[in-house]
């Protein structure tokens, strides 16, 4: 006996199906794009463990783990942009809005000046992270109530002292780790090999974001509306900020800044499918994973053998699509 399903139900199952398939689609793609010409059909076969040679050596060590850390800093991005732009009530807020990537370039490009590499400079970068969270908060409650505006307006001026650190360092830091420095402030995945931290912080952050997604919901409709409907409104808020926090974190220890997948993406799937969270996080999860993996993988084609940061791909495709959404938004809301 088959189940009815509404119009919009149906819309929402054919595009979540044609997302996997792109996301699978963008997988294949990025394995076989690249310096090293690798077919289709050796690409399966390495996988399915036939791994002699240099081709299954490329696949499995430098692709491979790069391709899965930008499909999970992808999808942590735009679930952060998602619970922000919530969390603040405000379309324009995204994941570094509130300094957590501040902090952690800080922390980053100090350890970089202090030749520290590899897992300790991704742990510098997570520490300066929670310290920006942690100090966002403590200013955001100090001598008043927490409330979105006061978070907002904390962020951006702690946001913007981490800027001022930041282009102070690169200032006074010397030639020969500039270049490196500047790609990893830009957003980079060269050395996002170690995907298992961001795999755990996704899955655990996807399934709170699940749990209290009904309460997204009515927060959204307004703070009066949702306690009168039972709604623990400032507790919601802490667990909001605190997991996009955390998302964000982990997707700069990983890769760096990466601008506009948090943005561009939550924005994208209200136009396409309407505001539910229990539909806008999944599906901005696998539409920022599906978009970072196929902008890291034209960074590195695009004037190979060099590669661009990644973060420029993302502005370059973030600021046209955006201007796009804005004037589809505006035509929409005309009477």
């Amino acid at each position: 006996m088959s189940i009815p399903m509404s119009g919009r139900g149906r819309r929402i199952f054919l595009f979540t199906l044609l997302l996997l398939m792109a996301s699978f689609l963008s997988l294949l793609f990025s394995l076989t794009s690249g310096s090293v010409d690798v077919g289709l059909a050796r690409v399966v076969d390495i996988m399915l463990g036939n791994r002699d040679g240099i081709q299954a050596r490329v696949i499995m060590e430098l692709r491979l783990p790069r391709v899965i850390s930008g499909f999970l800093v992808g999808g942590m991005l735009a679930m952060a942009g998602a619970l922000m732009q919530v969390l603040l009530k405000n379309p324009l807020a995204e994941p570094y809005v509130l300094g957590v990537s501040g902090g952690a370039s800080v922390s980053a490009l100090l350890a970089m000046m202090a030749g520290v590499a590899g897992v300790w400079l991704n742990l510098a970068a997570f520490v300066g992270a929670l310290f920006s969270i942690l100090l966002v908060f403590g200013l955001a409650r100090l001598g008043g109530s927490w409330n979105p505006l006061r978070v907002l307006l904390t962020g951006i001026v702690v946001a913007s002292g981490w800027g001022a650190v930041i282009s102070f360092l690169l200032a006074v830091s010397p030639a020969s780790q500039l270049h490196g420095m500047l790609f990893w402030v830009m957003g980079d995945l060269e050395y996002a090999q170690h995907y298992h931290t961001g795999l755990v912080v996704l899955t655990g952050g996807f399934i709170i974001a699940m749990a209290i997604s009904r309460g997204l919901n009515l927060m959204a409709l307004g703070d009066k509306q949702a306690a009168a409907l039972g709604v623990p409104v400032q507790q919601l808020r802490y667990i909001v900020y605190f997991l996009a926090s955390m998302l964000t974190a982990t997707a700069v220890m990983q890769a760096g800044n990466i601008g506009f997948i948090g943005l561009i993406v939550p924005h994208l799937v209200r136009l396409l499918l309407g505001s539910d969270h229990r539909v806008l996080l999944p599906v901005s999860m696998l539409l920022g994973g599906c978009l970072l993996v196929i902008a890291d993988t034209l960074a590195r084609i695009v004037i190979a053998p060099q590669q661009l940061p990644v973060g420029v791909l993302t502005a370059m495709i973030g600021v046209p699509l955006f201007l796009l959404l804005l004037h589809t938004a505006v035509i929409r809301s005309r009477p």
